[in-house]
């Protein structure tokens, strides 16, 4: 049986929740750790703001932390509520190809962000054919073929399972914002230091300590022309907040 809930903690949880749709992203992650922190009556607004999420058909990383939340939570409440809104998970994982995005998305939930790294160059490679598939990398000119809807699952799959600190979205943002400069983006998000690219894997950081945009490093080690590739693909020259489809239900 759940616990009466104080005058003075239905106060906090006011709070937190009107904290929740603020515009900064750091005063919304502090107001999710706040209501994670608040039990039964804490889960209930994080709840209700999953399932506004997905009636808008557009999730940002505020609902991949409560999905993570309530997948970890051994209550049967929780269980239950998932069961009955997201039976076959939380986004829609959308592939013109038929592409499995299935294994990438439970590595993401499970923070597991350098095996993610590696899924992501494995479904680019699939996306891009079998030579590529068999080389193991995709050359920057196969990158303009590659659908727009896959690219948008791959890129919303990584911000929403990063509280929004990556995905080629995310690279992009920062890209434009130093006016396309190439040399000032790397240092931005950690792939160089001075005249020293950052050495793969152990220099990189596979946690959301990381630098924003950080991740994935999509074949960053075989030059500039896969990233200009990638940052000018039709799937991410519009809204960088898109959403590749609304949740599964």
């Amino acid at each position: 049986m759940a616990q009466p809930v104080s005058s003075a903690e239905n106060k906090e949880i006011t709070r937190l929740r009107d904290r929740l749709s603020s515009r900064l992203d750091k005063t919304r992650l502090t107001a999710f750790a706040g209501l994670a922190d608040q039990g039964e009556a804490g889960l209930a607004v994080l709840k209700d703001s999953l399932l506004a999420e997905r009636d808008a058909g557009q999730f940002t990383w505020l609902a991949g932390s409560t999905y993570r939340l309530l997948l970890a939570d051994d209550n049967a409440a929780s269980r239950q509520f998932l069961e009955e809104n997201f039976p076959l998970g939380l986004l829609a994982l959308t592939s013109r190809k038929g592409v499995d995005y299935a294994p990438l998305e439970e590595l993401l939930v499970k923070e597991e962000y350098k095996q993610a790294d590696i899924e992501t160059s494995r479904k680019l490679c699939e996306l891009a054919g079998e030579a590529a598939v068999k080389r193991k990398w995709v050359y920057f000119s196969e990158i303009p073929g590659l659908p727009v809807e896959d690219l948008r699952t791959l890129d919303e799959l990584w911000r929403v399972y990063s509280e929004g600190l990556f995905g080629f979205s995310v690279q992009r943002e920062i890209w434009l914002g130093v006016g396309r400069v190439w040399e000032q983006l790397w240092p931005r998000i950690g792939w160089k230091e001075g005249n020293t690219w950052t050495r793969y894997p152990g220099s990189f950081t596979w946690d959301r300590t990381a630098p924003r945009g950080h991740l994935p490093l999509s074949n960053q080690l075989r030059g500039v022309r896969v990233m200009d590739s990638l940052m000018n693909h039709p799937a991410f020259a519009a809204d960088p907040t898109h959403s590749s489809g609304s949740g599964k239900s």
